[in-house]
């Protein structure tokens, strides 16, 4: 088991959780933040500091954000495991899924500015 990050999260990255992480096991979307299900350790650290509650147990995840539980651990299918984030910095890229979806959040947000 590990947590995942769902919808809320798409166009607001505000990173606390990447702050939180004590494994460095959230990496970075062009529009959204991922958790490694292979580097996630189930800790926790990430879940409350989530200011949109983006951030679930994967089987905790709500039903209409199941498919989440997918996009995230999709998502590092060709990327392997790299032994944390800060090796391959922003990915650039998102998941098929998360690419298509319309604008969600207001990316110029505080929330989404933030460092």
């Amino acid at each position: 088991m590990t947590f995942v990050i769902a919808s809320p999260c798409v166009d607001v990255k505000d990173k606390a959780c990447i702050e939180e992480c004590p494994v460095d096991c959230i990496h970075e979307g062009e529009r959204m933040l991922y958790i490694h299900p292979d580097e996630c350790t189930d800790c926790g650290a990430c879940e409350p500091v989530c200011p949109v509650e983006a951030i679930f147990f994967e089987d905790d995840t709500p039903q209409e954000q199941r498919h989440f539980n997918t996009v995230n651990a999709e998502f590092f299918s060709d990327l392997g495991t790299a032994g944390g984030a800060w090796k391959l910095g922003p990915i650039g890229r998102d998941h098929p899924i998360v690419a298509q979806l319309p604008p969600l959040g207001d990316v110029a947000s505080p929330i989404a500015s933030k460092p």
